[in-house]
């Protein structure tokens, strides 16, 4: 057994004093049981697809909803995208159409909107509902786009666009594969009226799916779109969906092909225990594909049953929410790879749970409610994603990002609300006190498992270089807006933690019985930082 102190087989080096320069080599030893280390200090890629997303939906952009852009739609039409389009045609005529979407998609976001978004609201990313149509023309063709193909000729253009000035304001997007061909529910944010989730069930949709699902990672490598986070494989799949996992199972060896690196979103269709099950299975340790994060839903506004429950009693229930990662989180070693953003949130309760409150009561309980929920999803999850930033009716209410932040009713991760001195002044305490605190750990870790399972063999050099890597790791993140030149307040910290840990066992080069060291080694060394900055 190796003691704390005695040499370990993976070295961080670095300079004391500045861990931005820190390098991650590797000291190759017969004890590491794998092949080539191949830990490096984090990217600016890196820090955008594992930080913490504290974020935003962009509903009504790429994909419209009647309630969020009236101003898109004719008098009298439907409510979905296929309905706005047609109309319009058939009124103004391809060109005028065209021209009017394409102004609507450059216009939806303007400078002073990113800037809000940055310094106020201090999100770091955002969430982009995309459809099959807004691919192009030649994703139109054989659906009920194909008449209105034109208009999109430009639209993935745009959508390119986006993500270069969400780059430039150091906000990673994440691209919500929203609206799919068919539907994968029935509602009308998939793109038409039809009020049928046909995808599942019709294997030509299903194929065109896939096809979109592998341009868009095309274009994201060939196209150095290294700001995209993260890829959804749909949104909102119906509950018990037939064959939905099967079409992730083959959308993922698809992208996989492309590039293995890129986090996959699935929908959990309603059923987040069964999501995080199938997630588990997919995330091991052993995987060379790509690393999948469950997006979950959280809305109180649309059951009868809430209906039925006052504010206060939806306020107890956020705070339990996302209690199915228990057993399915927190060990890639164990097979328990599970991480959760959710993708969905709002402020928004009915009025009959409004009618249960007092009238002098309800505005408190209205940010009440919001920082239920920013805490429960800070704590729980790698990320949430507000619904939504624009409409047409600013500020938006309680579905309004820019309203409830003025109310205070969300709450960003207060490492975010940090001044560039006081990040700076934490980190240099941390680091001041770290060969302290590593060996109290280590040596902690050690003694644990000695007294507790005397005589048994260990590999405790593992947990001491898995606590390097994640002490630096964490540094890396939280000084990263500094190093990068990133606009906006404060330090990032890692939030997918399962999938940072999976990527770095596998950067490891690490085999055999012992690695579970090197992992708590790892999450030891992540808490220990945000300790000692106070977070």
């Amino acid at each position: 057994m190796r003691k704390a102190g005695q040499t370990t087989q993976i070295h961080i080096k670095s300079n004391a004093n500045d861990h931005t320069s820190s390098q991650y080599q590797q000291k190759v030893s017969s004890n590491n049981h794998g092949g080539p280390q191949l830990i490096q200090t984090p990217t600016l890629q890196d820090i955008k697809r594992f930080r913490f997303h504290q974020g935003t939906n962009l509903g009504g952009c790429y994909t419209l909803e009647q309630w969020l852009t009236p101003s898109m739609f004719l008098p009298g039409c439907q409510s979905s995208e296929l309905a706005a389009v047609t109309a319009s045609i058939e009124k103004d005529g391809v060109a005028a159409t065209k021209s009017k979407w394409e102004s609507h998609w450059q216009n939806f976001v303007q400078a002073d909107d990113w800037s809000w978004l940055v310094n106020e609201a201090h999100c770091t990313t955002v969430r982009l509902p995309i459809g099959y149509f807004t691919l192009g023309p030649a994703f139109c063709q054989s659906t009920p786009f194909e008449a209105a193909s034109q208009i999109y000729e430009n639209a993935w253009q745009s959508v390119k666009s986006f993500i270069n000035t969400a780059n430039s304001c150091g906000v990673g997007v994440l691209l919500d594969f929203h609206a799919l061909p068919g539907g994968a529910n029935s509602r009308d944010h998939s793109g038409t009226n039809s009020g049928i989730a046909e995808l599942w069930s019709n294997p030509s949709h299903l194929d065109l799916a896939r096809r979109c699902l592998n341009f868009i990672a095309t274009e994201i490598q060939s196209s150095g779109l290294a700001n995209v986070v993260g890829l959804g494989l749909c949104n909102e799949a119906d509950y018990n969906a037939p064959g939905l996992y099967a079409y992730y199972d083959s959308a993922i060896a698809i992208i996989s092909h492309v590039d293995n690196t890129l986090p996959l979103y699935i929908s959990d269709g309603w059923d987040l225990a069964a999501a995080l099950g199938y997630a588990n299975t997919k995330n091991t340790r052993s995987s060379t594909a790509n690393p999948i994060v469950v997006d979950t839903h959280k809305y109180w506004a649309f059951t009868d049953a809430d209906r039925a429950k006052s504010p206060q009693q939806i306020i107890q229930e956020v705070h339990v929410q996302l209690s199915e990662l228990r057993g399915k989180e927190g060990s890639v070693c164990e097979h328990r790879c599970g991480q959760v953003v959710v993708g969905e949130y709002s402020c928004v309760l009915t009025e009959e749970s409004w009618a249960k409150a007092s009238q002098a009561d309800r505005a408190g309980l209205a940010v009440a409610f919001g920082l239920a929920q920013s805490r429960q999803w800070q704590e729980k999850a790698g990320g949430s994603f507000f619904w939504t930033w624009k409409m047409d009716w600013m500020p938006g209410g309680k579905w309004g990002l820019v309203r409830q932040t003025q109310t205070g009713a969300l709450a960003p991760p207060r490492n975010l609300l940090l001044s560039a001195v006081d990040v700076a002044s934490r980190r240099q305490s941390a680091l001041a006190q770290e060969a302290g605190r590593r060996v109290a750990t280590v040596d902690a870790h050690c003694n644990y498992w000695d007294r507790n399972c005397p005589g048994q063999y260990f590999e405790h050099w593992r947990y001491e270089a898995g606590w390097k890597v994640g002490f630096a790791d964490a540094v890396a993140f939280w000084q990263a807006r500094a190093r990068f030149g990133l606009p906006g307040t404060g330090g990032d910290r890692i939030g997918a933690v399962d999938l940072w840990c999976r990527k770095r066992i596998g950067e490891s080069g690490m085999q055999g019985p012992y690695v579970w060291e090197f992992e708590h080694g790892l999450r030891a060394g992540l808490r220990d930082f945000s300790s000692l900055v106070g977070i």
